[in-house]
């Protein structure tokens, strides 16, 4: 049933009404669902890693937080934002952009990150990863020519 789950999702992916339908009502369930069971839970199930990504709104100042896919790289994680291939561009690139320090939740665990822009060669090693667990990214950059791609460097308490 995953596996299929799975595949439902990766090919609705593609197509710009489910593009609409995760920004605007399917993030913020997840968003909860994911706080509700630690992490355990996602709505893109198992297959994809998703963490819960939160900056700081550089207009606000209020704390925005969303689920994001991610890879690992090392200690860092990487993750990437097309805004589904909307026009309008996402806000956590343009709040990472202002202000880098992030808060990220892989499960139960909660840990501060600093943001910054991949290098191309960091783009080069984790996109194939990032792509072949979401193949949509691929349909979102196609449709705006607009692709962000951030590695998240842990930082050390008290640094």
């Amino acid at each position: 049933m995953s596996r299929l789950y799975t595949r439902l999702l990766r090919w609705a992916g593609h197509h710009r009404w489910f593009a609409l339908l995760i920004k605007h009502a399917l993030s913020p369930v997840d968003r909860a669902v994911m706080r509700a069971s630690k992490g355990r839970l996602t709505l893109s199930g198992p297959q994809m890693a998703t963490m819960l990504l939160t900056t700081r709104g550089r207009t606000s100042g209020k704390e925005r937080t969303v689920p994001v896919y991610y890879v690992r790289d090392g200690e860092n994680v990487v993750a990437v934002c097309e805004n589904f291939g909307l026009e309008a561009a996402s806000n956590w690139p343009k709040n990472l952009l202002a202000d880098p320090h992030a808060r990220i939740e892989i499960g139960a665990v909660a840990r501060d990150y600093r943001a910054r822009p991949a290098t191309d060669d960091e783009v080069a090693r984790n996109m194939p990863r990032l792509v072949e667990m979401w193949p949509a990214h691929d349909t979102y950059v196609a449709r705006t020519g607009t692709r962000f791609v951030f590695v998240f460097e842990p930082v050390e308490a008290g640094t």
